[in-house]
């Protein structure tokens, strides 16, 4: 009963977005007020329609409900209660009702915070987010239906996918989702923008928090997503440009454009083009993810389908999404007239070339991600693009960009003597020098071979953190230094140097990671010791072990430095009793400077010595890498929450209020004088 009234939700929540998508947009034509107040209403009932939907799936899961195909394909009785709650959105079509969750959660926040915006507008985007809604839920509908039955129903289930089965998983893909889906709301607004024919300064106000907040979330899915591969897969990598990894990663690229053009929009009214291009393309993005997630046109442990049916469809959806964007974008964009004008060193535009190379970037990565694909279909000849080529790209793409960070803040808008910002620079330039120089006359050598690379990425690092500290010290140049005059400065300036401060770290921690880590794979046998990083690794033995739902050999390795303990480690090599997949569990002990990460291989020998195949990495500086998303995703937060947009919104609503006024005084006089 529960799960038809979930079925019968979405099926409502179908009702409720074509009306949403049609009405508002014809009232806002029209001027018919009655018909753009629906707007609201009607995003908040489609939530609360998708919000019964999800509830009823979860509910199926945690209750054992084999009914479902969808259950009875991801979950079993076996199954601890938080990954049953987590195989909601484990496959396919619950990932699929998730996206909707989040699109209808993004909708109601536009609805209850956005009341200090024009009707006619506010109707306009949320018209936008209802035709996406419509897209999604006839997706779900007629091709991904997670409320299929089946009948008799079985039982006991199969089991959510064990590589799936991590606290990770419980996280990662409704951060990521909502990163994703978040920036349908840029692409509402710049349409909506577009509709109006008003694209000034006052639009991208009104978009930058939410594109910033979209940014956050995007931030935090990415970061997970790395952490659960290198906890969970047991290859010890954090990154390797697999095509699902790239899919998620083009639209954070773009998205970090788009919010820096947005900044430039707002405050100097320039590049207003330009940034509702970023916002088509960002979100157009996102739904080119979807499509490779579960269109079957690629092989990849995260992908969540393998229906050609499936990929047809989104592939339609995403040529409506893109074509018609592109196409109002075509007819208004001649329209579009920067009033804003610069010179060629201003901040504006660094700010441009930013934009350039982060674009260029993600092209470059689409590039490498898509050619196997169209080779395969043209020629039928297979080809893979591998880390060497994403690498050597984004290290020459990047690399000036993050000279760039420092640039763009010591620049004034409009124009600035370069020879002014040389001797602004002259202490990150002599202090980076300086640390390229220590580095290489410093540093260990490593078995890599890279010592000129390393001092090169210290540099960097250096570079962006002596920059930030120059930025603030530029703040103060004409004012006393105080704990009041540091709260005077806005929120989102200490967010932007959060943000760049999150950059230095990524940098850093790279360039240390790629140069010291070592690993090394051996067969070891009780009570035997090998050495690696300078630490001791004692391997004591494998016992079997049994889990909620698995089998599982469990080996004890005790580590110590010299005479010091230090912890012991228990990698696992788990057997699901369902799916019979074999699994590595890696053993991982962390720390701020460095990680000791263990996985269990086979048993090889004879039976009697207890031999195994075992991995061991010292990893250092590996939580520098987790702990730079972080660090970014709370400078966008900072920023999204600087209070001048919620000033600037009431300020906003009050001009329309007394537009309005005007408007019927005139419109009174006028009739009483005819």
């Amino acid at each position: 009963m529960i799960t038809d009234i979930g079925h019968f939700a979405l099926v409502l929540t179908l009702g409720v977005a074509l009306l949403q998508a049609s009405l508002p947009m014809a009232g806002s034509f029209t001027g018919n007020r009655a018909w753009m107040a629906l707007a609201r209403p009607a995003g908040q009932t489609q939530f609360v329609l998708v919000a019964i939907a999800f509830a009823a799936l979860a509910y199926a899961f945690l209750t054992d409900n084999f009914g479902l195909v969808y259950v009875a394909q991801n979950s079993n009785t076996q199954m601890p209660w938080i990954y049953k709650f987590s195989a909601v959105w484990g496959a396919h079509e619950g990932s699929l009702l998730l996206w909707l969750f989040i699109l209808s959660v993004w909708t109601l926040a536009i609805t209850l915070f956005s009341r200090g915006l024009p009707e006619e507008y506010i109707a306009r985007v949320l018209s936008v987010m209802g035709m996406i809604s419509i897209g999604f839920t006839c997706f779900l509908l007629f091709t991904s239906n997670p409320f299929q039955e089946i009948f008799p129903a079985p039982l006991q289930g199969r089991e959510l996918n064990p590589l799936l089965q991590d606290p990770g998983l419980a996280i990662h893909p409704p951060m990521l989702y909502t990163g994703y889906v978040g920036f349908s709301v840029a692409f509402a607004f710049a349409l909506a923008a577009l509709i109006s024919g008003r694209l000034d300064a006052t639009w991208a106000r009104w978009s930058r928090p939410w594109t910033t907040v979209a940014w956050m979330f995007l931030t935090i899915g990415i970061g997970l997503g790395s952490w659960w591969a290198y906890n969970e897969l047991g290859w010890g990598g954090w990154w390797f440009w697999d095509p699902v990894e790239n899919a998620s990663f083009m639209p954070w690229l773009v998205g970090t454009a788009l919010i820096h053009s947005l900044a430039v929009t707002e405050k100097r009214d320039t590049f207003k083009a330009w940034t509702v291009l970023l916002a088509i393309i960002a979100f157009s993005l996102s739904l080119l993810g979807t499509f490779l997630v579960r269109s079957g046109v690629l092989t990849s442990v995260h992908a969540f389908a393998t229906d050609p049916e499936r990929g047809l469809f989104i592939l339609i959806f995403l040529g409506v999404v893109i074509g018609g964007s592109l196409s109002l974008y075509a007819w208004r964009g001649g329209q579009i007239r920067s009033i804003g004008h610069f010179e060629l060193f201003s901040r504006e535009s660094l700010m441009l070339m930013n934009n350039v190379l982060l674009v260029v970037t993600a092209f470059f990565i689409l590039l490498g991600t898509l050619y196997p694909l169209i080779l395969d279909a043209l020629t039928g000849e297979k080809i893979s693009v591998g880390p060497p080529y994403f690498n050597l790209v984004f290290m020459l793409l990047m690399t000036p960009l993050v000279l760039l960070i420092v640039l763009g803040p010591l620049v004034r808008w409009k124009g600035q003597n370069l020879w002014e910002t040389v001797k602004t620079l002259r202490v990150p330039l002599g202090v980076s020098t300086a640390g390229f120089v220590l580095a290489l006359l410093l540093l260990p050598p490593s078995k890599h071979g890279r010592l000129a690379m390393t001092a090169m990425g210290i540099m960097l690092g250096i570079w962006v953190f002596s920059g930030l500290i120059v930025s603030v010290r530029e703040k103060f140049r004409h004012r006393k230094l105080s704990l009041e005059s540091l709260k005077a400065l806005p929120v989102s300036y200490y967010g932007m140097l959060l943000g760049h401060f999150g950059i230095a770290v990524f940098v850093t921690g790279v360039t240390v990671l790629n140069t010291y880590q070592t690993d090394d794979d051996m067969r070891v046998t009780p009570g035997q010791q090998v050495q690696i990083g300078g630490y001791n690794f004692r391997f004591e033995g494998v016992a079997q072990q049994r889990g909620p739902n698995y089998m599982a050999q469990r080996g004890t390795i005790s580590v110590s430095q010299g005479d010091k303990y230090i912890t012991t480690l228990y990698p696992e090599k788990r057997v699901y009793m369902v799916q019979t997949m074999p699994m590595t569990e890696a053993a991982i002990d962390d720390s701020l400077l460095r990680d000791l990460y263990i996985s269990l291989g086979e048993p090889v020998g004879s039976a009697g010595d207890g031999a195994w195949l075992m991995r061991i990495y010292y990893k250092p500086f590996q939580r520098w890498i987790w702990l730079a998303p972080l660090l970014m995703a709370i400078g966008g937060f900072l920023a999204a929450s600087d209070r001048r947009y919620r000033q600037r919104q009431k300020q906003v609503l009050q001009d329309t209020v007394v537009a309005q006024q005007l408007l019927d005084e005139l419109l009174a006089t006028s009739a009483a004088k005819g």
